[in-house]
């Protein structure tokens, strides 16, 4: 049996396809401005509190309000690493080599991780931005040759019968078009900011490993 999918529903799909795109874009950007915000904030308080410590034992001890942020986690794990190999001893394969090398791996795994939370949702941006274009100009497409049908059914070409279905037709891509551009806008802000946040997560990590070993820590 032959199935016919009626132009309408396949358009009207891809309005609300476009919809989606755009609700998904908005809720990203939002999350990821209170995210960026958020862990500026933090990572400002950690290290005010961090290096106003008079030493590791102190620095190790900052108040857990404060500790919560991408650089207080990347201390923690330094911190957690230093207190395991000094009771391991050598007796684990993590713990032979040089400590300050295992010491400077730990932090970047760490960093790592920070780093690839802060990407999240940055390739939904992108992946929006450069396929609404396209999805709203399949709409216009079949809305095009909908219209044709439309047209060549009513036995008449005049502008009043053409313009009507070909301008709705239109409107797909101008959609498509507005969807994408916020995401494209706000993917290179975000990855902006990423490579900003990751760069003071990078000199943080010097900065401890520098503290670590002036403390004969490794």
């Amino acid at each position: 049996m032959h199935y016919h999918i009626s132009p309408e529903i396949i358009i009207n799909g891809t309005l609300y396809t476009l919809l989606a795109f755009s609700v998904a874009t908005w809720t990203v950007i939002l999350f990821k401005i209170w995210e960026f915000t958020n862990n500026s904030y933090r990572n400002r308080r950690f290290n005010a509190a961090f290096w106003d410590a008079s030493d590791l034992a102190q620095a190790e001890s900052v108040p857990d309000d404060t500790a919560i942020g991408p650089q207080a986690r990347i201390a923690h794990q330094g911190f957690a690493w230093l207190n395991e190999s000094q009771h391991a001893g050598g007796k684990h394969l993590k713990y032979i080599g040089s400590p300050a090398e295992l010491l400077e791996h730990s932090l970047l795994v760490q960093m790592q991780k920070e780093q690839h939370l802060m990407e999240s949702g940055l390739t939904l941006l992108a992946s929006i931005g450069s396929t609404s274009p396209f999805v709203g100009l399949f709409g216009t497409v079949l809305g095009i040759m909908h219209a044709m049908h439309e047209i060549t059914a009513s036995g008449s070409t005049s502008l009043d019968v053409v313009a009507g279905p070909i301008g709705d037709a239109l409107v797909a891509t101008a959609i498509g078009i507005a969807v994408a551009v916020p995401a494209v806008l706000a993917y290179n802000f975000f990855l902006r900011r990423v490579k900003e946040h990751r760069a003071g997560l990078e000199n943080f990590v010097t900065s401890f490993m520098h503290i670590a070993s002036t403390a004969h820590k490794v």
